[in-house]
């Protein structure tokens, strides 16, 4: 590997558009979550949280449609990642790329899982033939699938990171101790995320939110980096790139 000054114009505007999707990602996830599903779901009751979706049926479709565009945001990131990393290690490149690709596949899953509650308690002719407490079961069953398609998701969405933090840190196109941070809360996520699914009741132990909150905080930094210093002109590309 050989240092080399020269960024291409290519890269910088893919760190732009990488910065903004990192911060847009996140607060896309927070509205979706914090402002719309947690407080239409009521743990431990199909019956008031059917209700709460049919009497604000909009705002469950609005994250529906946040979810949808979060998956938008992730193909974006991803894009303008491989753009950056490429003239790094194109293989690992492609390797966070495609990670990040089945986190998308999960966020589409979860989509339809809620579409799919919906349809649970909507008013197709076909519906009768349940009961209403087993529609209202079932659609919670669905909302619950999709929790289980984030925690699938979450050890590629750590994976991911893992590999892009060691290409950051091994070019130099932004501060080695944020990009180690990075690498270090990434591989925390990837073990959280494969521990509980192994020990379903690792979150007894280590809280749910911590599996993944350093790794969001890394990509808060990161995010705002890219957007307002973009990329140092130090970076290590290979000769053979050039």
């Amino acid at each position: 590997m050989n240092p080399v000054s020269t960024i291409n114009e290519s890269q910088r505007k893919a760190a732009r558009v990488a910065g903004f999707t990192f911060l847009s990602g996140i607060a896309i996830v927070v509205l979706a979550n914090y402002g719309i599903s947690f407080r239409l779901s009521v743990p431990g009751s199909a019956v008031d949280t059917a209700r709460n979706i049919m009497v604000h049926e909009t705002l469950f479709r609005l994250n529906i449609a946040c979810n949808l565009i979060y998956l938008v945001n992730i193909v974006v990131l991803l894009t303008a990642l491989y753009v950056i990393l490429k003239p790094v290690n194109q293989n690992l490149a492609l390797v966070a790329t495609f990670c990040r690709l089945v986190v998308a596949l999960m966020w589409s899953v979860t989509a339809l899982n809620m579409l799919e509650a919906l349809r649970l308690l909507g008013d197709a002719a076909y519906l009768p033939v349940f009961k209403v407490d087993q529609l209202q079961a079932l659609a919670r069953l669905q909302l619950s699938s999709s929790y289980d398609a984030y925690y699938v998701g979450l050890p590629f969405w750590g994976l991911a990171s893992t590999v892009c933090s060691y290409l950051w840190f091994k070019s130099r196109y932004i501060p080695r101790a944020l990009a180690a941070f990075g690498v270090i809360s990434s591989a925390w996520c990837v073990f959280c995320a494969f521990a509980f699914i192994v020990f379903p009741h690792f979150n007894a132990t280590v809280n749910a939110s911590w599996f993944d909150m350093p790794l969001v905080l890394f990509e808060m930094a990161l995010g705002l980096w890219l957007l307002v210093k973009g990329l140092s002109p130090s970076g290590l590309v290979g000769a053979a790139l050039r």
